[in-house]
C-alpha cells in the first residue's frame, strides 16, 4: 500500500455521513471521476449501515474502516464485532433481509457488489463481520483519453 488509513467510529446511524465523506475524501489522492467517488460513497454507506442495523441491531459499538491505496486501486475494509452473519451466501442474495419491520430492502450487497469491482464478505456469527472491497479508480479512461486525441 503506498497510502492507507484506519477510522473507529459509534455504530450510530448519525455518522454513517461521516464514513461516507471521509473516504471520498481519502480516494481524491487518485483523481477519480464524480462517478467513481459516487460510487464508492454508496458502497461505504451500505456496509457501514449494516453494520449498525444488523451487525449491532442498534447498539452503539465500533465500526472500523480501513482504506489503503495500492497503485490505482482502493482497498476498503468496514468491519464490526457485532452478531455476525450465519449464511453470508444468503446474506448476499438480492431482497434477503433480516430486518423486514425496519422497510430494509435487502438490496446492500448487491448495490456493493454493483458499485465495487471487487466484494469479499467475511463473517463468524457471535464474532463480527469484515466486508472487504476494491474498485480501481480510472479504468477505461487512458482509453478514452488516447481515442479522443
Amino acid at each position: 500500500m503506498t497510502n492507507e488509513m484506519k477510522l473507529e467510529f459509534d455504530s450510530r446511524s448519525a455518522n454513517e455521513a461521516f464514513a461516507r465523506v471521509t473516504v471520498a475524501s481519502f480516494m481524491t489522492q487518485l483523481n477519480p471521476t464524480l462517478e467513481e467517488v459516487s460510487d464508492v460513497k454508496t458502497a461505504v454507506s451500505e456496509a457501514v449501515t449494516n453494520a449498525i442495523i444488523h451487525g449491532y441491531e442498534n447498539h452503539v459499538n465500533k465500526v472500523q474502516i480501513y482504506a489503503g491505496i495500492e497503485g490505482r486501486t482502493l482497498h476498503l475494509e468496514i468491519s464490526d464485532r457485532g452478531v455476525g452473519i450465519p449464511d453470508v451466501k444468503k446474506a448476499m442474495e438480492p431482497l434477503y433481509t433480516t430486518r423486514p419491520e425496519l422497510e430494509r430492502s435487502g438490496m446492500g450487497f448487491s448495490f456493493m457488489e454493483a458499485f465495487m469491482d471487487e466484494v469479499q464478505v467475511e463473517s463468524e456469527p457471535g464474532k463480527g463481520t469484515i466486508v472487504r472491497m476494491k474498485k480501481i479508480i480510472g479504468r477505461g479512461r487512458e482509453l478514452w483519453t488516447t481515442q479522443s486525441l
